[in-house]
């Protein structure tokens, strides 16, 4: 028998994964070019540091 002959362009399972890794890869660029966890870091300890001077002036 004469099995039918698939798309070129038909999802099967390998290529619905390909397609969810190179999304996650995009936005793992994304996010490095957006200045990733370091620039997340420096941004937390800015706003502790913000925090205590507040909490300071307002003991004085």
């Amino acid at each position: 028998m004469d099995e039918p002959k698939q798309k070129p362009f038909a999802l099967n399972n390998s290529r619905v994964i390909m397609l969810i890794l190179g999304a996650l890869l995009v936005l793992i660029a994304i996010s490095t070019a957006m200045g990733g966890l370091g620039f997340y870091q420096q941004l937390k300890e800015a706003a502790a540091a913000a925090t205590t001077e507040t909490t300071e002036t307002l003991a004085q």
